[in-house]
């Protein structure tokens, strides 16, 4: 049995959503005696998290996140958020004597920890394709810098909407999600945005319907924008029957539009490599819209506009990857450079159809 410690990086619910589908085919694996996990979460107050019953008895550390304010990232208000003096304690703090491999999705607690006691870590997630030859706009040396050394692992695991002849893996979504009947409503998820402001821009587009999802909003009916919290099941009920999605340039939520046939109109945060560069790849795959500013009469020619949108059918990343991992011999691959995940690769990539 292979006991893992999966560090999550809070930030967002891209890196959330991801989990919880590894946690499904994890939970299977333990049932069989193949690996105990347990989880760790950092990035966002205790209180934030929601609908985590699949975690079980998880961890909460404080971690590090940037603060952002109306479309785009506050560097001076996140230093001032951060706790950079309890972030190093909680690196020391934790003891992963318990632990045989530390799979990190680009959180930085579990991997820095790591680092420190030479544990094993594997690194999952959508950042780790940047340190490939992929789509990047928006680059800096402080983008450089957090990449390599936010989250550091023995080996990286990327994922995106394309191999672009690279050795990273399709996005990890949810594949029970399938399209409903169109409700001819719009899906907006906006969360970085000031929501008053994104509310009233949707006011003035005409014969339209929205619901506008946001951990800061409650629900109710403002004009032709039902607003609704932030919640996993309502938000993926919502997605599968909706007309179109209007949202932040983020990672997970998009690969869910795609692989549903979702069109999708994307804005990218400002002052975030990530989301810039996924913006970039959008456009040159030709998947979705991207805009760099909300504007009332951009939405409704877009919506009123015939719309292609391709549905790109992703495999079960996450089941793969956690019988790859549950089939590791850890005694003979200890600091896990050995690996290759090239067969992983050409497995997974060669059942992507994408359909427009």
């Amino acid at each position: 049995m292979i006991k893992i410690l999966y560090g999550v990086q809070g930030t967002g619910n891209g890196h959330i959503s991801r989990a919880r589908m590894m946690a499904k085919y994890f939970a299977e694996a333990q049932k069989q005696n193949k690996v105990k996990v347990t989880y760790l979460f950092s990035g966002r107050k205790p209180n934030q998290y929601f609908e985590m019953d699949c975690f079980g008895d998880y961890l909460v550390k404080s971690g590090l996140s940037f603060t952002t304010k109306d479309g785009g990232i506050d560097y001076f208000q996140s230093v001032l958020d951060n706790k950079p003096l309890h972030f190093i304690y909680d690196i020391f703090k934790l003891d992963l004597s318990p632990y045989d491999l530390i799979i990190t999705d680009f959180e930085p607690v579990t991997a820095w920890a790591a680092k420190i006691q030479c544990k094993p870590v594997i690194g999952i997630g959508h950042q780790y394709a940047f340190k490939h030859s992929v789509p990047n706009a928006g680059n800096t040396p402080l983008a450089e810098i957090v990449l390599k050394h936010f989250a550091p692992a023995n080996i990286d695991i990327g994922l995106h909407w394309h191999h672009f002849g690279q050795n990273i893996l399709p996005p990890i979504i949810d594949n029970q999600l399938t399209a409903q009947q169109d409700s001819g409503k719009v899906l907006v998820y906006l969360p970085f945005e000031n929501q008053q402001h994104v509310t009233e821009i949707l006011n003035n587009i005409k014969n339209f319907e929205f619901i506008q999802y946001s951990p800061e909003l409650d629900e109710q009916q403002v004009g032709n924008v039902a607003q609704r919290k932030t919640c996993h099941t309502s938000f993926k009920t919502t997605l599968a029957s909706c007309h179109a999605v209007i949202c932040n340039a983020g990672f997970e939520l998009i690969s869910e539009c795609l692989n549903l046939g979702r069109p999708i109109m994307a804005k990218a945060l400002q002052g975030q490599m990530e989301q810039q560069s996924n913006a970039e790849a959008l456009r040159q795959l030709g998947y979705a819209k991207t805009v760099t500013q909300l504007n009332h009469e951009y939405i409704q020619q877009w919506l009123e506009s015939e719309r292609v949108a391709p549905k790109v059918q992703f495999p079960d990343v996450a089941k793969c990857l956690v019988e790859w991992i549950s089939h590791l011999n850890l005694q003979q691959h200890k600091t896990l450079k050995e690996l290759s995940t090239d067969q992983l690769k050409e497995q997974l990539w060669k059942s992507v159809p994408v359909i427009n």
